[in-house]
């Protein structure tokens, strides 16, 4: 398997760096979905397995996520890799987390997070977010209503910084898919999300 997957134009004015989720890798059906759409829009989207995930397409064991320095050292590896590029980086839930834990890096424009895993789910007592009160680049997070781990009435009670933007998607959960009664599609949703993130990773080329 390559260590990338690369969709949208070779000669992009923007590259979006993103990172999967815990449970599936770079070519999980989702991750795909938001790749090739934000592609559309003349971005280049580069996905990349954390090393965990490496091992179980090799090999085709589950093993649980690396530890938190070990994600982070691999996603620093990666801009390295896109420095000559203009960067947006982001994830997937713990991709986007580790995404923010690094978004202050000299080199990344700007962070974009889809679902951030602000606590397990049920564990609200279990906050992972608290650096993002302390954020400098701008930032979107994308999350869906239901999200069990971070609910809008949780979520709208958060510090940010005020570099942070969050936007909700209608009765989405963790996934962005609603409930068949909310007259909402899972198809509607993601587009939402992928006009949403690309008018942001847009601005991020504007302004700089």
């Amino acid at each position: 398997m390559n260590e990338y997957l690369v969709d949208g134009p070779d000669d992009a004015k923007v590259t979006f760096l993103f990172a999967h989720g815990a449970g599936a890798g770079m070519d999980h059906e989702f991750m795909t979905a938001i790749a090739t759409g934000l592609a559309k829009t003349g971005i280049k989207v580069v996905r990349f397995n954390f090393p965990y995930m490496v091992k179980r397409a090799e090999d085709g064991k589950k093993r649980p996520p690396d530890r938190q320095p070990k994600l982070t050292d691999d996603f620093l590896r990666h801009i390295e890799a896109f420095s000559q590029d203009k960067l947006v980086i982001g994830g997937k839930s713990m991709g986007g987390r580790m995404a923010s834990i690094i978004a202050n890096e000299a080199n990344v424009l700007a962070l974009a997070c889809l679902g951030f895993p602000f606590h397990p789910p049920g564990k609200l007592d279990k906050f992972k977010g608290e650096h993002l009160a302390e954020l400098e680049k701008p930032s979107l997070i994308l999350q869906g209503e239901r999200d069990t781990f971070g609910k809008r009435e949780e979520v709208e009670g958060y510090a940010f910084s005020k570099a942070v933007r969050v936007q909700y998607v209608p009765d989405g959960d963790h996934s962005f898919k609603p409930r068949k009664a909310s007259g909402y599609t899972e198809e509607q949703n993601r587009q939402q999300v992928i006009t949403q993130l690309s008018a942001f990773i847009w601005e991020q080329v504007d302004a700089s």
